[in-house]
């Protein structure tokens, strides 16, 4: 009976400990150790890991640190890295900016809202634990999730701006002051559950200055130009560790020659202010990032058109990277609408195939294309995050086999005869 009391008591301390520590820390999260990783670099038109080239098969998911912040929607994160982890995708493009809106990580300019941070922070966990690397992207062109607007509009509230013009947000001597204060926050963030910044942690594969950037108040492209190798060069002097690229969507601009700009899908294109060739050459920026958009860029056309135009497209900015860039291209974001008059689900293998077999032949070579990132990957009820793009693609098993296909040929690219052991979970 001694006994059997004595064996009660310890239970109920154990149990009494147990109940202490969650009460005093709640929001603690045990994650288990975790396998080294190590920083993605560049040789020339070549990315290399662990001594090996390394291809990306990848893709968006913008939402993450927003879904993040509550508990109640956290769980959507785990879920995405884990189903995108079992078809072999390695690198995770989203946004690690939120402007001045819901759920804002910066509120102010210089101000930070800690409990959003630290859903940054849970999100750079959580696709290491799952062998994920994310390609950070630091503030948008456009004015979903604040963008350079909501810049300009701190600096017009404020009395410091020069214009309350959009475009401002490049040449406004002030705005750049609050971009910088930015870019040393983010970079500096100790995360609050590895205790390691941002600029030494090897699971941020790389940053993204800029979403889309357009300056189309200098359609010479020179602001755009001065922005860039500014913004570049300051983020390098305080993180060399970590590849950068601009953000790009590959629109060749006034200084590109002539048979790069007939690439471009319109002359529009040309006078955006944003030059592919020229800005991807700034020596701080280490791959050159492009788009693929054919439903917006070629409205009208027939789909049979649009797969005429991915070789096109991917081709000539593939060429750019071996020869002039001598950099790594990467396509950041691709889709099909569901808009479309033509559209019905089953164009969208067809599609991702023309796109991926022009990639995994780069890599065959050794050339520039070193990558993609299909726009953009969901969980379930996620409406209102999705648009005429978006996919669950474990709930289109053909789609899904598409994806899985591309992991194991770069896969075995990458590994030669060592493939299979790599990637045995995916069964390639």
């Amino acid at each position: 009976m001694i006994a059997m009391k004595g064996r009660l008591y310890t239970v109920i301390g154990l149990a009494t400990c147990v109940a202490f520590f969650y009460m005093c820390f709640g929001d603690f999260e045990f994650h288990p150790p975790q396998p080294k990783m190590r920083f993605v670099e560049r040789n020339g038109t070549q990315l290399f890991l662990d001594g090996r080239p390394f291809y990306v098969n990848g893709w968006n998911s913008y939402w993450l640190m927003d879904q993040a912040v509550d508990e109640f929607s956290r769980p959507r994160v785990r879920t995405v890295f884990k189903a995108a982890s079992r078809v072999g995708l390695t690198v995770c493009r989203t946004w690690a900016f939120n402007d001045g809106t819901y759920h804002a990580l910066q509120v102010s300019p210089g101000q930070f809202d800690e409990r959003v941070f630290k859903a940054l922070d849970l999100v750079i966990v959580e696709a290491g634990k799952n062998g994920i690397r994310l390609l950070l992207s630091l503030v948008n062109n456009l004015e979903a999730y604040g963008g350079k607007n909501q810049y300009v509009k701190w600096a017009w509230e404020e009395g410091v701006g020069l214009s309350s013009a959009n475009d401002s947000f490049f040449f406004d001597p002030s705005i750049r002051i609050y971009f910088k204060t930015y870019l040393k926050t983010i970079l500096t963030r100790k995360n609050h559950i590895t205790g390691i910044e941002y600029k030494d942690d090897p699971t941020i594969f790389a940053w993204e200055l800029i979403n889309e950037p357009h300056c189309m108040t200098d359609p010479t492209g020179d602001t755009l130009q001065e922005w860039i190798e500014e913004m570049a060069g300051y983020l390098k002097s305080i993180d060399k560790k970590h590849l950068l690229t601009v953000g790009h969507e590959g629109f060749y601009g006034p200084s590109s020659p002539v048979k790069n700009r007939s690439v471009n899908p319109s002359e529009w294109e040309s006078t955006l202010g944003a030059d592919f060739i020229r800005n991807s050459k700034i020596p701080t920026i280490d791959f050159a990032s492009i788009h693929f958009y054919p439903d917006q860029w070629m409205p009208g056309q027939p789909f049979s058109e649009k797969i005429k135009f991915v070789s096109k497209w991917m081709d000539s900015h593939i060429d750019d990277g071996d020869k002039d860039l001598r950099k790594p291209i990467m396509l950041t974001e691709f889709g099909l609408s569901n808009l479309n008059k033509d559209f019905n689900h089953s164009q969208r293998e067809p599609f991702y195939e023309a796109i991926f077999n022009i990639f995994y032949k780069s890599a065959k070579a050794g050339r520039a294309g070193a990558g993609t990132f299909l726009w953009q990957l969901l969980v379930g009820g996620m409406e209102e995050y999705n648009d005429d793009f978006g996919i669950v693609a474990w709930e289109s098993p053909s789609l899904y086999g598409v994806i899985k296909d591309q992991s194991c040929r770069l896969a075995e690219v990458r590994f030669g005869e060592s493939w299979a052991r790599s990637l045995s979970e995916l069964n390639c």
